[in-house]
């Protein structure tokens, strides 16, 4: 996985076997007619932190911007301890801070989380792989069983040694109190933390369960990721050859691009997805569905 990093963009001269060219029309046109497939059209959907910084939330890595960068005030002897299991043991209270500013309810869904549910409204949407912790994919009405949290996410809690649920209730209100919430058994009195993958941790169950279903799929688009942390980055690369892959990005990323059915759509991810759905006739039905987001 993840061999494809490396590969040389197609030459523009190689003739694509899905699509009729390698252009949003082209997508667009596809995407219209999967949804008019009398067994609906299969879409898997994978996404990263590019897609929420439009709503306000940091992505990671950026060097001046990102979450990483601007952690000194809790000071982490390294600013990836905030998201580290051995360091959350030992000092919990640092992530209970951040949670605070990156718990659920404070962003509004990004037209592109609602791009995705309207996927899911079409009946074209075989699952979304995400990235991303903040849960906006559920507030854009998502569903929880169309939805691959790969690195976990704020939508369920439970303690980090037996692994007892926690409430959502005691979660929101341990979070705006910057509290550290203990095992809901008294026996255990473990730390209880977010479902949130941290550096130490196993990626869910759920991400290996479902990391074969790109070879079912009959379009493949990619947004808003750097493609480089494994698992993840390799799922791309199942799709089969001849399935179309369209990455909306600011920049190429995992060998998309070489393969004769990719599109690049290279820019900011909300104005990628408008394109996409005005190619597809959905920019009408997007935008009153994005509408339907805000507070």
């Amino acid at each position: 996985m993840g061999q494809e990093n490396s590969l040389p963009l197609v030459d523009e001269n190689t003739p694509p076997q899905t699509l009729e060219s390698r252009s949003v029309e082209a997508v667009g046109r596809m995407l219209k007619a999967l949804e008019k497939k009398e067994e609906k059209g299969r879409v898997v959907v994978m996404t990263g932190a590019g897609i929420s910084t439009s709503a306000g939330i940091p992505d990671f890595r950026s060097p001046t911007t990102g979450l990483y960068a601007n952690l000194a005030r809790l000071r982490l002897p390294y600013a990836e301890a905030v998201f580290d299991i051995a360091y959350f043991r030992s000092n919990p209270l640092p992530f209970y801070t951040l949670a605070q500013e990156l718990y659920p309810g404070n962003y509004r869904p990004t037209i592109t989380h609602s791009f995705v549910r309207l996927l899911h409204d079409k009946r074209i949407l075989l699952k979304l792989f995400t990235q991303n912790i903040d849960c906006l994919e559920r507030e854009a009405g998502v569903p929880d069983d169309k939805i691959v949290e790969a690195h976990g996410s704020f939508a369920r809690q439970s303690c980090i040694e037996c692994k007892t649920p926690y409430p959502q209730e005691g979660m929101r209100e341990a979070i705006r109190e910057k509290r550290v919430p203990r095992c809901v058994d008294a026996a255990c009195n473990g730390l209880v933390k977010p479902e949130i993958v941290f550096f130490g941790e196993q990626l869910p169950r759920e991400f290996f369960e479902n990391r074969e279903l790109p070879r079912e799929a009959d379009l493949c688009i990619v947004m808003g990721t750097s493609l480089s942390v494994q698992p993840f980055a390799g799922l791309p690369s199942l799709c089969r050859e001849e399935t179309p892959r369209v990455l909306i990005n600011m920049e190429q990323v995992g060998g998309i691009g070489s393969r004769a059915d990719d599109v690049l759509v290279l820019g900011d991810c909300d104005a990628g997805v408008r394109k996409l759905a005005e190619a597809a006739g959905w920019l009408e039905e997007l935008e009153a569905l994005w509408a339907r987001t805000a507070p």
